[in-house]
C-alpha cells in the first residue's frame, strides 16, 4: 500500500508539530512534505520570539530533532503557496493538506491618525529586530526621539518594550543582525510607555515575562500605586485567577521598589484608552488617552515612536472559506469548512485555525486535534493513498524554476550564520536577505537543474 501523502504549509511549531504527530499517531506509513515561503523553518520561533531569551535555543534545538529525527518528513523552504504550486495542485499531489501558516497580519486600533508616520505594528518591529527579510534595513530608526509607546499589554508587547531598553552587549549576546544592533547603539529613546486598556489584573503577559523586564538592570519599571486599588469586579478576577494573582504581586513589589535612578524608564498605564494619535508634517507627535473607566478624563503623552500590539490575525487564501473577523480560516474538527459544507482533504493548525493564542506549547495540543481528523478520514476510506510521489512534486517545482531549499540547504544558511558571527566575535548573526539566504544554500541537489 503506498504511504499516505501531506503536505503542511508552514514549518512554525503548529506545522512541525504536526508532521511529527502525524508519522508518530498513524498506525500505516505516511510522508510529510513541509513547506515554507522562506528559505527558513521554525516560522516565530526563529522571527517572533525575543532573541534575549534563552529558552529560544532549547525550542530550536526541539524543532530541529523534528525535521532531523522523523522518518518521512521533508522541508521545503522558499515556495509560496498561491505563487509557486496551487493549493488545486497540493490537493491533486497529497492525500490531505494541512495549513498551519499562522497569523501574518495584525490587528488596527482604528483611531484617528493610525496611519502618521512612526506608527507601526508590533509585529512589523519584532520582524525587523528579528531579520525577517521582508523588512528593510531601515525600517526603524530609533535617533533623534526621546518616548516610545507600547499599546497592548500582551508578552510580545513586552518583549518590545524590553528590547527598545536593551544596552548593546545584551544585544551582541543574540543573533540579530548587526544593522538592527547599530541602530539599537544609536537610540535615544529612554522611556517607554505600555499601555493597557484595562486594568493591571488583565493583563495577558506572563509573570515570568514582567520578572525578566525588572531584572534589566539598565531601566527602571513604574506601575503607579493608585493603578493597583481595585474596583470589586477586578478585585473578584483576580482573586479567582491564580496566575493574575501571581503577577499582581508582582507589580505590587514594582510599585513598592519605584524609581531607582537608573537611565532609563519603562512605565506602565493602566484603563488607558487610546482615541486618537496627533502629529505633525505626517508624523506621530502625541498620543490622546481616555480613562477607560471614566471616558471624560483624558490626557495627551508626546510620542516618538508608537508600537500598537493589539492581536495577530490571519489572511484569507484563494479558493478557501475566510472570517474575516477572526482573521481565521473556518473549520469543522479542523476539517476546513464553509458552514456546514467540509473542503475535501483541507484542514487547518495553530492560530490560522484558533487565532493568536496560547504559548509554543499550546500549538501541540492544537496540532493532535488536526492530526486526529486527517487519520480518521484516511481510516473512513481505508488507507487508501490517491497522491502522487514526492519525486512528482519534485519535479513539478523543477520546471517552474523554484529555488527550494530543502533541510540540508537550511543548515548550510545555519553554517553561513555562525560563521558570520565568528566574524565579529558572536555567536551567530542571522542572515536577514533573501538573496544572501538562498546564496548560502544554493539549490538544493534534486533542484540543481532548475
Amino acid at each position: 500500500m503506498s504511504p499516505t501523502r501531506v503536505a503542511v504549509i508552514g514549518s512554525g511549531p503548529s506545522g512541525a508539530y504536526t508532521a511529527q504527530l502525524l508519522t508518530e499517531e498513524s498506525e500505516s506509513p505516511v510522508e510529510v512534505d513541509v513547506f515554507d515561503r522562506l528559505p527558513t523553518p521554525f516560522g516565530l520561533v526563529r522571527y517572533g520570539v525575543a532573541p534575549d531569551h534563552p529558552r529560544i535555543k532549547s525550542i530550536i534545538t526541539s524543532f530541529t530533532d523534528v525535521f532531523e529525527e522523523t522518518p518521512g518528513l521533508r522541508f521545503l523552504g522558499n515556495v509560496e503557496i498561491g505563487r509557486d504550486v496551487s493549493l488545486d495542485e497540493l490537493r491533486t499531489h497529497y492525500d490531505a493538506v494541512v495549513f498551519a501558516h499562522g497569523a501574518p497580519h495584525d490587528r488596527r486600533l482604528g483611531i484617528p491618525g493610525e496611519d502618521l508616520g512612526g506608527i507601526s505594528a508590533v509585529r512589523e518591529f519584532v520582524s525587523w529586530y528579528q531579520g525577517h527579510p521582508d523588512q528593510s534595513v531601515d525600517a526603524f530608526l530609533l535617533e533623534g526621539g526621546r518616548r516610545a509607546v507600547v499599546v497592548g499589554v500582551g508578552n510580545v508587547a513586552l518583549d518590545a518594550a524590553r528590547m527598545l531598553v536593551r544596552e548593546v552587549p545584551d544585544l551582541r549576546a543574540t543573533d540579530i543582525p548587526e544593522h538592527v544592533v547599530e541602530a539599537f547603539a544609536a537610540s535615544t529613546i529612554d522611556e517607554v510607555v505600555v499601555i493597557g486598556r484595562r486594568g493591571p489584573g488583565y493583563a495577558k503577559f506572563t509573570n515570568k515575562e514582567f520578572i525578566e523586564l525588572l531584572e534589566v538592570e539598565s531601566t527602571d519599571v513604574l506601575i503607579d500605586p493608585a493603578d493597583l486599588e481595585f474596583d470589586a469586579d477586578q478585585q473578584a478576577f483576580v482573586d479567582a485567577d491564580p496566575a493574575a494573582r501571581r503577577l499582581v504581586s508582582t507589580f505590587q513589589k514594582a510599585a513598592e521598589r519605584g524609581s531607582l535612578g537608573r537611565a532609563k524608564t519603562i512605565r506602565f498605564l493602566f484603563d488607558r484608552t487610546p482615541v486618537e494619535f496627533v502629529g505633525e508634517n505626517g508624523a506621530v507627535t502625541g498620543i490622546r488617552l481616555a480613562r477607560t473607566s471614566d471616558p471624560t478624563v483624558t490626557e495627551t503623552l508626546d510620542v516618538d515612536l508608537a508600537l500598537r500590539s493589539v492581536g495577530y490575525l490571519g489572511k484569507p487564501l484563494d479558493g478557501l472559506p475566510f472570517d474575516e473577523r477572526s482573521g481565521t480560516i473556518p473549520h469543522l474538527d479542523s476539517r476546513v469548512a464553509e458552514g456546514d459544507d467540509v473542503v475535501p482533504g483541507v484542514y487547518v493548525a495553530g492560530w490560522i485555525k484558533r487565532g493568536p493564542n496560547g504559548v509554543v506549547g499550546t500549538n501541540r495540543k492544537c496540532a493532535l486535534e488536526t492530526v486526529t481528523s486527517i487519520l480518521a478520514d484516511v481510516a473512513a476510506r481505508g488507507g487508501a493513498s490517491t497522491s502522487t510521489s514526492a519525486a512528482d512534486v519534485d519535479a513539478l517545482l523543477r520546471e517552474r524554476g523554484v529555488e527550494v531549499v530543502d533541510w540540508a540547504a537550511w543548515r548550510a544558511i545555519e553554517a553561513a550564520e555562525i560563521a558570520a558571527g565568528a566574524a565579529v566575535g558572536r555567536e551567530r548573526i542571522k542572515l536577514h536577505r533573501r538573496e544572501d539566504m538562498l546564496r548560502a544554500a544554493s539549490p538544493a541537489p534534486e533542484y540543481a537543474g532548475a
